[in-house]
This record gives structure tokens, C-alpha cells and sequence, in this order.
């Protein structure tokens, strides 16, 4: 494992330090970070919030979280106590900027930290905030702000909450996150593609048949209903997580891992993408809802019931046909696909080759198959290689796929950071690298707003889905037509 340096002091501060989101996944990343040393002793954890909350019923609020949140056995009273001193509440209302003194006086004489706003919010409330670290002075030249996704809900209201943020902190100051970039397989994917010359005579249009990219979930969507209802898949998961794997697999070599090297690459293969219209939607995606059905044996609800509206069209899965018009894959079709309350938690790209241009096995023509690479993200990090090899004996030439798998886990044979975990300390560290720039954003949305203006215009509609099941038909056939299908989790 690399040597684990601790990061400068700083102060953190989460607006909405009371949610889920700080609670379930940023201060346990905090935490395993602090036990491995990474943090220094005057470095500061703050929530704020606009909830009235003395400091131990904060503390026990966190707490109680880090019980439930940790992994089995990781919560110590010792690493406890220690880490509870970092944490410090606040009361601050992100519209109401003049009773902001609970935060202003906790910062006070601490300008030459690194600090650190993460908005943890809506992302309605990106402005307010940043606004009211500007009016009340807690803006230093140190200073950097994590936007959470989603960045808006369109190509308009993004551009309207970077000009806001903008405003307020320089474009090298504002972290745009998107825990997947966090992810140690994604980060492989550079690894794999850059650190190895086997592959990158391959990976192009002449070696690969197609992609396929899967991130699936078996929950619903809980108590996010409401929200969720107003988004919708293609918004949730496509426009940042599924793009962002399509970038960082498509791009093109970057003359470094400098920030802006890695970036502008990606931003290239967005502007690549074909354009998704009202005369291809039908043909080129595919709208699903769940509804009843049985999830690992238990028996689970429809969207339409959670939500009690019996009306909603909003898509909690999505099956999309990109293509990427540019020389190295012009012809290569990906396929993405996202959705909740399927058969398995399961996310991962699939990579299959080009077929034998010719079999010198003719008796064994249907049992060649091409190889594949499957690239797990989720669960069992790793990379497995399908190849083809004779099977042993004496009673002919008979063939049959082998694997050649590489789990991380085993490999390394160590507890792998969370994404968050890996995400905040780059925050601290001051590097961008794993952030989305503004253009990559925008890039993003103005393709998907093309999308759903197809939809809208084509009245393409959402079909239903047994949950516990892989999705619609009409997933399956956006391969069909091509001669593909969907691999399934292996």
C-alpha cells in the first residue's frame, strides 16, 4: 500500500453536517482517515446547519452514526475520542448570511488554513452558500468549495450555479465531486490503459466489437422518493457517474496525470458524442419504471406506490446507444445502462473484442467465443480476461472460455479506501484532478438535454419492470437489433 502522508491542517466545514450524506458516508471517511493518520492533530471537522444543536448533541448524533455506517468491528472507542475533539457544530442558515457568527467566530484566527467548504445540500442552496461565505469573509486565498452532485438539473441551471459559485471563489478553488472518479477500479482504468503497452494497440476501433456499461442497483429508491421523482435515472446516474466512465475509457492518451492533461481529454470525447434527437430516441434508448416484484426473496414495492402517485413517468431505469465520432472509435457502439431495484448490485464495463477474423477450429466454430474484459467497479474490485483455451485430454480439440482474474482484494490483500475517503483527501491535498472541470459539465448536460428533448418530442414512453429483474424487454432489444446482448453478471 502507498505510504499514507498526513495532509496540511485544515479546517472542513460540511454545510448540511446534520444529513445523510455527512453522516453516512463523509464523516466515516473522515474517520478511517484519521485512523490511519492522515489528518493532524489541529485539524478541524465542522458541521454546520441551520437546526439549533448543542455540541454534545451533535457528538452524539455522529456517534450513533459511525456505529451504524462503520464496517463491522472498525468503530474504537479510543480512535473515538480522539476524533470526536476535531468536530465542532455550527448554526448557520444558508439564506439568513447575517446570523452567521457561530461560524465566523469558530474560524476565526485560522486564515492560514487550508479551508474547506463542502456543500452537502440541495443543490439549490450551492449560491446561498457561497454567497455566504463571501459576505461574512470566511473566503481566503486557501480556500476551496465542493459542489455535490447533481449540478442542476439542465444545461441552464448548471450554468446558473457555476456562475453563482463563481462569483465567489476562483474556477482552481470549486471541486465538482463525483464519487465514482473516487472508485480504486476507476482509477484503474488509467492504470490499465496507460501503464500497459499489451492493451492500447487494442483499445480502438479495429480490435473492439462494443462496450457495454453497467451500474445497477437492487434497492429502490427509499426515502429519497420525492426527489428522485424529479430527476429520474438519466439525470441521477448518466449526466455525471456513466459519462464519466465513458470519458476516462474512451480518452485519449494525456501527456500527463496533470489535472488539466487528464481533463481536457475527457472533455474531447464529450464533445464527440452523437447527438441523441427525437429521430433516433426510440431506436437509441430505452425509458423503464419498476413495479412490484421480489428483490433476494423479499418481496418489494413499485415505484408508483412509494411515491402514491399513480401517474409518475419518471424513469428509474435507463438503457442507452452512444457512439463516439471521432478515428479511434467511429462504429463502436457503447451501451450504457442504469437502474434501481434490479436483480443485483452490480456494476461494471464490459469489453468485447473483435471475433477470430478466421477459425482454424471448423467442428468447433459455435464454442468460439470473443474474448471479453470485464472490469468489476462493484462488488470484488478487479479485472477479468476471457480468452479462449483447449480443454485438457486426449478426446480431441475441444475449446472453451478460461479467466484470467485479478481480484484487487486478494491481490493487494488490504481494506479498500471508500471513495469519499480517497475524494476528501484530495480536496485537501488541493488537487483536481479527480473533479469535474466547469466545461465537463456543461458538456454533459447539453448532451443529455438533447436526450430528453428527444423523448419529449418522440413521446417516447416508460416502460414497466418486475423488480428483481434485469429491466424492461425493450433493454434486451437495443442489443437485439444490433446481433448483441446484454452480459450478465457473471
Amino acid at each position: 500500500m502507498a505510504q499514507l502522508v498526513p495532509v496540511d491542517p485544515f479546517d472542513l466545514i460540511i454545510f448540511g453536517g446534520t444529513g445523510d450524506l455527512a453522516m453516512r458516508k463523509l464523516l466515516p471517511a473522515l474517520y478511517h482517515r484519521d485512523c490511519d493518520g492522515q489528518l493532524t492533530a489541529d485539524s478541524r471537522i465542522i458541521a454546520a446547519s441551520r437546526g439549533a444543536l448543542s455540541q454534545d448533541e451533535y457528538l452524539a448524533s455522529v456517534e450513533a452514526a459511525l456505529r451504524e455506517n462503520l464496517g463491522e468491528g472498525d468503530f474504537d472507542e479510543t480512535h473515538w475520542s480522539q476524533f470526536s475533539k476535531r468536530l465542532h457544530y455550527a448554526q448557520a442558515d444558508a439564506f439568513d448570511h447575517e446570523n452567521w457568527n457561530d461560524l465566523v467566530d469558530v474560524l476565526a484566527g485560522r486564515e492560514d488554513r487550508v479551508r474547506v467548504a463542502y456543500l452537502a445540500t440541495a443543490p439549490s442552496l450551492f449560491g446561498p452558500l457561497a454567497n455566504g461565505l463571501k459576505t461574512n469573509g470566511l473566503v481566503t486565498d486557501s480556500s476551496r468549495i465542493v459542489l455535490e452532485k447533481p449540478l442542476g438539473r439542465d444545461l441552464e441551471s448548471a450554468r446558473e450555479i457555476n456562475n453563482a459559485v463563481g462569483e465567489c471563489f476562483r474556477e482552481n478553488q470549486i471541486y465538482r465531486i463525483d464519487h465514482y472518479l473516487g472508485k480504486e477500479t476507476v482509477q484503474n482504468l488509467l492504470a490499465l490503459r496507460f501503464g500497459n503497452s499489451l492493451f492500447e494497440p487494442l483499445w480502438r476501433r479495429s480490435a473492439i466489437d462494443h462496450v457495454q456499461f453497467t451500474v445497477a442497483e437492487d434497492l429502490g429508491v427509499g426515502g429519497r422518493v420525492e426527489f428522485y421523482d424529479g430527476v429520474g435515472a438519466l439525470r441521477d446516474m448518466v449526466q455525471n457517474h456513466l459519462l464519466q466512465l465513458v470519458c476516462l475509457f474512451a480518452m485519449e492518451p494525456p501527456s500527463s496525470l496533470d489535472q488539466n492533461a487528464v481533463r481536457d481529454e475527457k472533455i474531447k470525447v464529450l464533445r464527440s458524442l452523437k447527438p441523441v434527437s427525437a429521430e433516433n430516441a426510440r431506436t437509441n434508448t430505452v425509458r423503464g419504471q419498476y413495479t412490484e416484484g421480489a428483490v433476494k426473496g423479499k418481496a418489494v414495492a413499485g415505484f408508483r406506490d412509494e411515491l402514491s402517485a399513480k401517474d409518475s413517468t419518471t424513469e428509474t431505469f435507463v438503457a442507452l446507444k452512444l457512439e463516439i465520432e471521432n478515428w479511434r472509435w467511429s462504429g463502436v457502439p457503447f451501451y450504457l445502462r442504469t437502474g434501481k431495484r434490479l436483480k443485483a448490485k452490480h456494476s461494471e464495463i464490459v469489453v468485447q473484442f473483435q471475433d477470430v477474423p478466421h477459425s482454424i477450429f471448423p467442428e468447433q466454430e459455435y464454442n468460439v467465443s470473443p474474448n471479453l474484459m470485464r472490469i468489476r467497479l462493484q462488488p470484488d474490485e478487479g479485472v477479468q480476461l476471457s480468452v479462449m483455451a483447449k480443454e485438457p485430454g486426449p478426446g480431441g480439440f475441444d475449446l472453451r472460455p478460461v479467466s484470467l482474474d485479478l481480484s484487487f482484494a486478494e491481490t493487494f490483500g488490504i481494506r479498500y479506501p471508500d471513495a469519499y475517503e480517497r475524494l476528501l483527501m484530495e480536496v485537501l491535498r488541493g488537487n483536481p484532478a479527480l473533479f469535474m472541470r466547469r466545461d465537463e459539465v456543461e458538456a454533459a448536460w447539453e448532451w443529455i438535454d438533447g436526450i430528453i428533448e428527444g423523448w419529449q418530442v418522440s413521446k417516447l414512453k416508460v416502460d414497466s419492470y418486475v423488480s428483481g429483474s434485469w429491466g424492461p424487454t425493450a433493454s434486451s432489444m437495443l442489443l437485439d437489433r444490433d446481433g448483441r446482448a446484454w452480459h450478465q453478471e457473471s
